[in-house]
């Protein structure tokens, strides 16, 4: 359920309600019982966690598979390499 912000004009009483979407709008103000109007908010933030939303669950199983592969082939080749001792 969203949070509404509403103002009335005649008071300035400012307030956040917590309203389901189909509930009808609040038309008075608490304070002075003069018309009231919401406000346009600037909605929620998204946050995703995890590894990655859209290569868990949006990628193919042919695109996991090679990405896979490239991954075990690059670490292959950066374990491959000799190791030389420094004086």
């Amino acid at each position: 359920m969203p949070t509404y912000e509403y103002q009335c004009d005649h008071c300035g009483w400012f307030f956040e309600k917590f309203q389901s979407i189909s509930a009808e709008p609040i038309r008075k103000c608490s304070k002075c019982g003069q018309p009231i109007r919401r406000l346009i908010g600037t909605g929620a933030g998204v946050i995703f966690k995890g590894s990655g939303f859209y290569q868990t669950d949006y990628r193919s199983s042919d695109y996991r598979q090679k990405a896979k592969s490239e991954t075990e082939k690059a670490g292959a080749v950066s374990t491959g390499g000799s190791a030389h001792a420094v004086n």
